[in-house]
C-alpha cells in the first residue's frame, strides 16, 4: 500500500509541475501574440508615413528613370 501512496504522491508532482508549465507557456504565448500585434501595427504605420512622404515628395518609384549603370 506504501508503494501505491508514493506512485500518487509521484504522479501528483507531476501533475501539478506539468501544470505550472502549461499556465507558463499560456502566458508566454500571450505575451508573443500582444506583441506580435504591436509589430505589425508598427509596420502598418511606417508604410503608411512612407507612402505620405513619398507623395510629399512628388516621386513614385515607378515614373523615375534607371540609375546610370543601366
Amino acid at each position: 500500500m506504501a508503494d501505491l501512496d508514493e506512485r500518487v504522491v509521484e504522479l501528483e508532482v507531476r501533475l501539478a509541475f506539468i501544470d505550472d508549465t502549461v499556465n507558463a507557456l499560456s502566458s508566454a504565448d500571450a505575451e508573443i501574440a500582444r506583441r506580435l500585434d504591436l509589430l505589425e501595427r508598427a509596420v502598418r504605420d511606417l508604410r503608411s508615413d512612407l507612402v505620405n512622404m513619398r507623395a510629399g515628395l512628388g516621386s513614385d518609384a515607378a515614373n523615375e528613370p534607371p540609375p546610370p549603370h543601366y
